[in-house]
């Protein structure tokens, strides 16, 4: 495709379109990875939750099926001290009587990124490696840099844009507070400060040199040329692509992502992050103090998001999605990439 007029971002990491599909934990894997990158998108596969083996099997399908790089992407908070839960528990004791399971032991279901994924990236060689909440420690990163991996980091501020440049990435997304999942704030601060992408995009190109990436509720070519035309060399696409048939999204979500607004909640994590309203934060409140930190919350909520999906309610189902989860009628994600792509260019170069 010709008319992008700054083509950093597409260079560096070599894709036809400036687009990112976003590694979306849980609800996008293999298949939407494929279709993105035979559109011409950079293709993700999300890591965070899974267990080397299963990345090293993913990789090769995508491999045998498209012929373009793949980003994989990880978590790089800091695991905290195990909590006292008893109160979250209190809180979440009636759904477990509601739907007929025990209480369940504690464990983590994000892990960092750590020695173990390290050494799979050294093994799989991706072409981009992207982290969410911060960077690795420096001898981790340094040993991701010498595969020859374009490395992506993600900033909700310009401070942070600033400290990831600083520490070497080769370009950076700039997630703003309409996005979808969890915010990748890292180096603290009050949430309320949360600057929206619009406002948070021409402070982060003026405060870098390495391309950046706008996330944030880009649904359309609308969004993806706004985006642009703030100083963006690409887009970060995630929900969207939920409404594709790629997607792992039962019908009964993806309706739930056309009727309801979305709000930052705690509670299936312990970490802020935007989902869909569904009875579960309508009934405890989107913000709970009991919740454990991020991502201690999760283990203890998750045997109710699995008996509440095989019962079909999804009212109980975390529904992470960006505040423009409304838009999504195209049924295949390859041509959803395209036809955002074909869209903002059509808005910024008429001519093309």
């Amino acid at each position: 495709m010709v008319g992008w007029r700054n083509r950093r971002f597409q260079d560096l990491v070599g894709v036809e379109r400036p687009i990112v599909q976003a590694p979306m934990a849980n609800v996008a894997g293999v298949e939407l990875c494929i279709a993105a990158a035979r559109a011409g998108a950079l293709g993700s596969l999300p890591c965070g939750m899974l267990p080397p083996d299963s990345i090293r099997a993913q990789v090769p399908e995508v491999r045998a099926q498209v012929d373009a790089p793949i980003n994989l992407n990880f978590f790089c908070f800091q695991m905290p001290a195990q909590a006292d839960d008893s109160e979250w528990r209190k809180v979440l004791r009636a759904y477990y009587v509601r739907f007929g399971i025990p209480e369940p032991e504690a464990a983590a279901l994000r892990l960092p990124f750590d020695e173990a994924y390290c050494d799979l990236i050294e093994e799989l060689r991706p072409e981009v490696v992207s982290f969410h909440f911060g960077l690795p420690e420096e001898p981790l990163l340094k040993r991701v840099k010498a595969t020859g991996a374009v490395v992506l980091g993600c900033a909700t501020s310009p401070g942070e844009a600033f400290f990831l440049e600083e520490c070497g990435v080769d370009a950076i997304i700039a997630q703003g507070w309409e996005a979808g999942g969890h915010s990748g704030r890292f180096l603290g601060g009050d949430p309320r400060e949360a600057l929206g992408l619009f406002a948070l995009l021409p402070q982060v190109v003026d405060s870098v040199r390495v391309p950046v990436i706008g996330a944030g509720a880009i649904a359309d070519g609308r969004g993806m040329a706004a985006a642009l035309a703030l100083g963006a060399t690409g887009v970060q696409i995630g929900t969207a692509y939920l409404h594709c048939r790629e997607s792992f999204l039962a019908e009964g979500q993806k309706k739930m992502l056309r009727d309801r607004a979305t709000i930052m909640t705690n509670i299936y994590s312990g970490g802020l992050a935007r989902a869909v309203r569904g009875k579960l934060i309508d009934e405890i409140g989107p913000v709970r103090r009991e919740a454990p930190p991020y991502p201690l919350a999760g283990a203890t909520s998750l045997p109710l998001f699995r008996a509440a999906m095989e019962s079909g309610d999804f009212e109980f189902m975390p529904s992470l999605a960006g505040q423009n989860a409304c838009y999504g009628d195209e049924p295949s994600a390859e041509k959803l990439t395209r036809r955002i792509a074909s869209d903002a260019l059509a808005i910024l170069d008429p001519q093309s």
